[in-house]
């Protein structure tokens, strides 16, 4: 099932208009997620709104939203005053100016989304805003609203469509300064930077992402697959700590050494390890967990457990949510 869009209206660059559906670019679906529970009865922990005085609980149709002014003040705004501070980014992303993508900073990214036609019209209005931007090789940078919150977006052709970053305001990215002004300047050396340099040149590869592997995530699934086969868990040693680094230099001389001798990373299209094609991951690859069905199936589980709680059991991916 293909996800909801988040959004749906029009995206507009002066007089040329489309219709357009925002959907969002990632999704967390995929990782293992948890329940609280009784410990005592097993059974899943449920919560309930409740008046903080009284205790009572409150429904749904007495919530209402309120600022607070202090420890016992808060200022009541309804639905409808909300809705009459609506915004025309309600419905419309707006595009106001277009800006290099260089000059935006990293911080300000939020999360992307894929802004799409929606319907079978508008198609051509959607090509040209696309190309003209693909073209001044610039981001356009719109308003919509999420949420009941205007967001600065960016929209910047991908493939055959357009990737809108949401952004964040100034007062939401903090400065720098408070956090780097006790830093040490501190001297280095030509031969630091040189060994420093090599070392990374040794560990400079291609951006791979589908090489990458969550590592807590198959051990959350293992964790779980050894808990339902009965497989007793054996306890982890503590991890060992490197110390202090008494003499950079030499710590330096020592992860180079270590690093001609490691396997070499990504430098193309293919990640080579000992010769060999690395294993690379299946678009939302996700490995699930063993089945176990009624006291014959969890005693043959439990038998086998050993082998196959190795290596969680592979099964194709659930179906994402958008969010």
């Amino acid at each position: 099932m293909a996800p909801r869009a988040n959004w749906k209206g029009f995206l507009r660059l002066s007089l040329v208009t489309c219709p357009v559906a925002l959907y969002p670019a990632t999704s967390d679906t995929e990782k293992v997620s948890f329940n609280q529970i009784n410990r005592k009865t097993g059974h899943r922990i449920k919560y309930l709104k409740v008046d903080a005085e009284s205790g009572d609980e409150v429904s749904s149709d007495d919530i209402v939203k309120g600022y607070k002014v202090d420890a016992d003040t808060y200022i009541e705004v309804t639905k409808d005053e909300l809705g009459d501070i609506a915004l025309e980014s309600t419905h419309t992303i707006e595009i106001d100016e277009f800006v290099p993508k260089a000059d935006i900073d990293g911080r300000y990214l939020i999360r992307p989304y894929y802004l799409v036609p929606d319907g079978k019209v508008g198609h051509d209005a959607y090509a040209v805003i696309r190309e003209t931007i693909r073209s001044m090789n610039k981001v356009a940078i719109g308003r919509v609203v999420l949420t009941n919150r205007e967001h600065i977006i960016a929209l910047e052709p991908l493939d055959n469509g357009l990737m809108g970053t949401l952004l964040r305001y100034p007062y939401e990215v903090r400065s720098e300064k408070e956090y780097f002004d006790d830093i040490q300047s501190v001297k280095l050396t030509k031969d630091m930077l040189d060994l420093a340099k090599h070392i990374v040149e040794k560990k400079s590869g291609a951006f791979e992402p589908e090489l990458f592997e969550d590592h807590y995530e198959t051990a959350l699934i293992d964790l779980i697959n050894k808990k339902r086969a009965g497989v007793p868990l054996a306890a982890k040693a503590a991890p060992k700590t490197g110390g202090n680094v008494i003499n950079l230099m030499d710590a330096l001389k020592k992860s180079l050494a270590s690093e001609k001798g490691a396997a070499p990373l990504a430098k193309g299209p293919v990640a080579k390890t000992g010769g060999k094609k690395a294993k690379k991951r299946v678009d939302g690859q996700r490995e699930m967990l063993l089945p176990i069905a009624g006291k014959g199936g969890r005693e043959a589980a439990a038998k086998d457990a050993p082998k196959k709680a190795e290596k969680p059991v592979r099964a194709p991916a659930r179906a994402k949510k958008a969010g």
